[in-house]
């Protein structure tokens, strides 16, 4: 239970920071301040369940295409979350793009970078 808390904890950190990592440096990305954390927990639960569903179907289909279900599935939760919650505005093309690319990066590095900074040793702990 622990570690579900903690990896959810992670999920919503990593993806605060990739919105507003995304918002500073894309012109067509806004978050708006009163709906930001409805915008992340949008995005978390939207990004959580369309992973593990993506990755079935282009199994099904397409192996080659599996390297790109995180990136297909922030590109979905970035759609959703702008369409559900007032917190996100994304304009063009680029800004589409580039927020997923941001996002989905942040992300990654926060899965690498954070265990790292005394949550495994802390989980680890916790097991023992």
């Amino acid at each position: 239970m622990i570690r579900l808390i903690v990896r959810t904890a992670i999920a919503l950190v990593a993806n605060a920071v990739g919105l507003l990592v995304a918002a500073a440096l894309l012109e067509g990305v806004k978050l708006d301040v009163g709906g930001f954390l409805v915008a992340v927990v949008v995005f978390t639960v939207v990004f959580a369940l369309m992973q593990p569903f993506l990755a079935s179907q282009l199994q099904r289909r397409n192996n080659a295409a599996l390297g790109g279900v995180s990136l297909i599935a922030s590109l979905i939760a970035l759609i959703v979350t702008a369409i559900v919650s007032d917190g996100l505005s994304i304009n063009g093309l680029s800004g589409w793009i580039g927020a997923a690319v941001i996002v989905w990066a942040g992300a990654l590095l926060a899965a690498f970078i954070l265990p790292f900074l005394g949550l495994r040793k802390y989980l680890d702990e916790r097991r023992d």
